[in-house]
């Protein structure tokens, strides 16, 4: 699937390894980018590190009127071209853990649930309209296999993770309802919502803070850059409310 045309996609939670990495190849594959953070220098100079193109806009996402002036400015900056998103790649996280579920704290809650669910909820209920016209509308977000097999010090954790991911298939079957399963006039499926799973991620820096160190299991931010630009160029039909398991390569 491709759509012959360079996309507008939105990369939040950018200041971090993995969005800079997925901000850089998306710009690479051709696409209009915006990266989005909570602090200004640092995702200036984020984006910075993503490469030429790579635009930075501030935003406190857990603020849904702040999320709203996010779309305007984006569809600002599109409205030359005559272009809205067509992408919106979630990399927004934290993690809180405890020794057990007695001590598991409200604020570790409050933290949780306001980075994992509510951003989430912000960014879909504000850019849904623009995935679901887009010609290949995408939305994915990063997930845990802690959401899958939860233990007893990362309750707090394991549970935002999947009410985030039941938030993103419920975006998943709205695209579907919308289009393809439509009862009257059903179209060809053109927007998906995926959750991508790994057990943590791993980059460049990591590994030369302890280079004996193995990280078995972990995900490098390169290949999520590389599954974010994959989303493009397949199918929706094939993509929409799947959670895809990432392998931990490539390593450099």
């Amino acid at each position: 699937m491709s759509t012959g045309r360079p996309l507008n996609v939105v990369v939040t939670g950018g200041s971090g390894p993995s969005g800079i990495a997925t901000a850089r190849a998306l710009r690479r594959a051709g696409h209009t980018v915006f990266t989005v953070g909570s602090d200004g220098p640092r995702i200036e100079a984020a984006a910075a590190e993503a490469g030429s193109g790579v635009t930075p806009l501030v935003c406190d996402l857990a603020d849904l009127a702040q999320v709203r002036s996010l779309h305007t400015t984006v569809r600002a900056r599109l409205a030359d071209t005559g272009g809205s998103v067509d992408g919106v790649i979630h990399l927004v996280g934290g993690w809180r853990g405890a020794k057990g579920i007695t001590d598991q704290t409200d604020e570790d809650w409050e933290f949780l649930e306001r980075g994992a669910i509510t951003t989430l909820r912000n960014v879909t209920r504000v850019f849904y309209d623009d995935l679901a016209a887009s010609d290949a509308g995408r939305f994915a977000m990063m997930s845990s296999t802690a959401a899958g097999r939860p233990t007893a010090g990362g309750a707090s954790y394991a549970a935002a993770k999947a009410a985030a991911e039941a938030w993103t298939l419920a975006v998943a079957d709205g695209f579907h309802g919308g289009q393809s399963g439509r009862k009257e006039d059903p179209v060809e499926q053109h927007s998906a919502a995926v959750v991508f799973v790994v057990k943590a991620l791993v980059d460049a820096g990591m590994r030369a803070k302890s280079p004996d160190r193995s990280f078995p299991g972990f995900t490098d931010v390169e290949a999520l850059a590389a599954a974010a630009v994959g989303l493009f160029t397949s199918p929706a039909a094939e993509l929409n409310g799947r959670r895809m398991l990432l392998g931990p390569e490539p390593r450099h």
